[in-house]
């Protein structure tokens, strides 16, 4: 799950991590009353969406009067925000944070997640602030410092110091940074975050460590103890086909191919992805209705993928250990009727009542393509979908 700018700094502030005074606003009303509140002479305004790259697409302004402040709030709140992690589309602006000015001295780059290699919580840091952290890795790597935490003791205050030594910072700044990265990595742990990103990380004029900008994520499965966090996220920001996908108890991913997949277990999903890329297609989405769905779960699911307008044809591919073939059977059956489908549709059934789903399909009347094995699906809903066409 993601949440704001604004939202992630003030929990990191809650664990003494160091960040300029503001306040977010949805009107440019509002906005006024935040700058005049923090008091000048400098403020920015910046856009809050769940994307990066907010100041090159002209999210993020430094203005110098309270009512530069409104007029620059009543400009973006509505605005369309194009980035290169929005796509095309963008994503509409509906809050803007308005932040008191800082005494820039330096930019520099930190940021905390899991280490899926070493199994640890791995801190990056780099001098090279403000630029995209992959850029960094792919130009100058050397650039970058890298410290990982075992588990068993937890970040220690040499830890936070190599990481201040190594981003070149001096006499009081040292004890600034170690602070903040100790905070940091507090909230990273407690609220079980995935990401913790501070981007940039700047050192002002007093000598001070302060996060300038935030960026967490968290982990999902950990929701049901943070109730205060969960109660932050902006379903503005996120796909209503995932949405509404959760709300079923369904694993789905908007992708940017043509051929829906409907899938039972994760390492099934991707394996019919890899596969329908093999033969020449693209998948549109990933699916997993799990072990344990039911027929009005399958149906949901069918209807969340012809929702999507690139779906050109559909894959549902399911191996029945706990998920009953004549389930899935029953449910494609009712979904197609209800939504009327107009794309090819493939099947591959394998496993506990495979005869009789293969059966309903069979006597359903319905355009419904069966398939012998993996590979005999993927190549059926590619040629279908390139005929189609």
């Amino acid at each position: 799950m993601n949440i704001h700018e604004y939202q992630a700094k003030k929990l990191l502030a809650n664990y003494g991590v160091a960040v300029p005074r503001g306040g977010v606003a949805y009107t440019a009303p509002e906005s006024e009353a935040v700058a005049k509140d923090l008091g000048g002479p400098v403020w920015v305004v910046k856009a809050q969406i769940h994307a990066g790259g907010r100041g090159k697409g002209g999210g993020v302004k430094v203005v110098k009067s309270v009512e530069e402040v409104r007029e620059t709030a009543n400009k973006m709140l509505g605005m369309t925000l194009v980035t290169h992690q929005t796509g095309p589309a963008g994503k509409e602006v509906k809050r803007v944070y308005i932040e008191e000015g800082c005494d820039i001295a330096r930019e520099l780059y930190i940021g905390m997640l899991l280490d899926r290699a070493t199994s640890r919580v791995t801190i990056m840091a780099s001098t090279e602030g403000g630029m995209d952290i992959e850029e960094v890795a792919a130009k100058t790597p050397e650039k970058i410092i890298k410290v990982a935490i075992d588990p068993a003791t937890g970040i220690l205050p040499y830890h936070a110091r190599k990481l201040a030594f190594g981003l070149k910072l001096e006499g009081k700044q040292v004890g600034s940074a170690v602070k903040f990265i100790l905070g940091m990595y507090r909230a990273f742990i407690d609220l079980d975050a995935s990401i913790v990103e501070i981007n940039p990380l700047v050192v002002t004029g007093g000598g001070e460590v302060m996060a300038l900008d935030a960026k967490m994520n968290f982990d999902d499965n950990s929701l049901f103890r943070h109730k205060d966090i969960e109660e932050l996220r902006d379903e503005d920001e996120e796909d209503p086909a995932e949405l509404e996908a959760a709300r079923h108890d369904l694993n789905y991913i908007r992708l940017d191919g043509s051929i829906g997949c409907m899938v039972n277990g994760a390492g099934l999903a991707m394996a019919t992805m890899d596969i329908i890329k093999l033969y020449g297609g693209e998948p549109a989405n990933f699916l997993d209705v799990g072990g344990g769905a039911t027929k009005e779960r399958v149906t949901e699911a069918f209807k969340i993928i012809l929702r999507d307008p690139n779906v050109e044809g559909i894959l549902i591919n399911i191996f029945g250990g706990i998920m009953r073939c004549d389930v899935i059977a029953e449910g494609v059956v009712a979904a197609a009727r209800e939504v009327s489908l107009n794309v090819p549709l493939v099947v591959r059934l394998e496993g506990t009542n495979v005869d009789l789903g293969k059966k309903i399909l069979a006597d359903s009347g319905l355009p419904i393509v069966s398939a012998d094995d993996l590979g005999d699906a993927a190549q059926k809903v590619v040629k279908a979908v390139k005929e189609a066409a």
